[in-house]
C-alpha cells in the first residue's frame, strides 16, 4: 500500500545549510481556530499557538504534532508514557512545516497534505473543526535561503510546498532562481509569492511516479557558475537521485545545500525514521567515493 506523506520530517535533513539551537519545548496544547481548504490536496489549519510559543528565524520551522491515543497525564511527557503505557496508547507524532506565525495574534498556520482516509494527520486536519486540540512541540528547523546567494534552486514534491511557499515570500526583489515543485494535478497548483526574477515551474504527477518529472527537469536546468544555494526537500527515492546529481555531478559544496529525504513510499513516519539512517550512510558513501567535499 502506498502511504502519501503526512508531514516533512525535517530531522531527517542529510546536508544541512545550518544547525537550529533552539531547544524544544516540552509539548502544549494547540486548539483549532479556523481551517482553509486550499486545494483538493492541501488543507490549512490555522491554531491558537501555545504559550511562549515563537518562531526561530527559519523558513523551514516545523513542529511536532502529537495526535493524543488516550487520556494523559499533564504535563504531557511522551518518555514517561512510553515507560508506563502499552504501545497501542502511545499518541501519534507527525512532523510538519510551519507555514505562518502571527505574533500579534499568536496563531500558527500549518498547512496539510490530504489524500482522502490514508494516514494520520491528513484525515485528522480534513475533519478539524475550531475548539479541537492538539498537542505541539517546537520549532524546529535548519534553512533559511541566503540573500547574498546569486541564485537559488527549490525543489519539491507537495509535501514541501509549505516550507518553499515560506523561502519564497523571504527572498529579495533581485534574487534570481528556480523552483520545481510537483503536485498531483493543476488543481493542487497554489499562489506563490516568488520574486520576479526567480521562475516557477508546476509539474503534475500524473500517472508517472512521484518525482520522476522532477528529476528530469531539475536535471536540466543550467546552474550559473556563480554561488547557488539549493532546497531540495521531498520522497527520499526522487531527492537521492537529486542529492547525487547536485553533489557529485555539479559540485555543489555542502554548506549551500539543504536536502532532506523525509518521507519514503510505503512507509509512515515511524517507519522511514528506522531506515532514514542508512539513506543518508548511503549518499554520503557516494560522496566519498566521488571526491567531494
Amino acid at each position: 500500500m502506498t502511504v502519501f506523506p503526512t508531514a516533512p520530517v525535517a530531522d531527517a535533513v542529510a546536508v544541512p545549510a545550518a544547525r537550529s539551537a533552539v531547544r524544544r519545548p516540552v509539548p502544549a496544547a494547540a486548539t483549532v481556530v479556523r481551517t482553509r481548504r486550499l486545494s483538493p490536496t492541501m488543507v490549512r489549519v490555522v491554531f491558537e499557538a501555545p504559550a511562549g510559543f515563537a518562531m526561530n528565524g527559519f523558513t523551514d520551522s516545523y513542529v511536532k504534532l502529537i495526535f493524543p491515543r488516550a487520556v494523559y497525564p499533564q504535563p504531557l511527557d511522551l518518555d514517561r508514557i512510553k515507560r508506563e503505557l502499552p504501545v497501542e496508547q502511545w499518541p501519534v507524532v507527525r512532523t510538519y512545516s510551519v507555514r505562518g506565525f502571527d505574533p500579534v495574534t499568536h496563531e500558527l498556520t500549518v498547512d496539510f497534505v490530504v489524500h482522502g482516509t490514508v494516514g494520520v494527520a491528513g484525515p485528522w486536519a480534513a475533519a478539524a473543526q475550531p475548539g479541537d486540540t492538539l498537542f505541539v512541540r517546537g520549532p524546529s528547523g535548519a534553512y533559511s535561503p541566503d540573500p547574498s546567494a546569486d541564485w537559488h534552486l527549490f525543489a519539491g514534491d507537495e509535501s514541501a510546498l509549505p516550507a518553499i511557499a515560506a523561502a519564497l515570500e523571504t527572498l529579495p526583489a533581485h534574487a534570481r532562481g528556480h523552483a520545481v515543485i510537483e503536485v498531483p494535478g493543476p488543481e493542487s497548483r497554489l499562489p506563490l509569492a516568488a520574486p520576479e526574477g526567480v521562475t516557477v515551474t508546476w509539474l503534475h504527477t500524473g500517472y508517472r511516479p512521484i518525482g520522476e518529472r522532477l528529476v528530469e527537469v531539475v536535471r536540466g536546468i543550467e546552474l550559473p557558475l556563480a554561488d547557488v544555494q539549493a532546497f531540495v526537500h521531498g520522497e527520499a527515492g526522487w531527492v537521492a537521485q537529486i542529492r547525487r546529481l547536485l553533489r557529485v555531478d555539479r559540485q555543489l559544496p555542502a554548506r549551500r545545500l539543504s536536502i532532506s529525504g523525509y518521507w519514503r513510499l510505503g512507509n509512515d513516519e515511524e517507519g522511514w525514521r528506522a531506515g532514514k539512517a542508512q539513506w543518508n550512510a548511503a549518499a554520503e558513501e557516494i560522496e566519498r567515493r566521488a571526491g567531494v567535499a
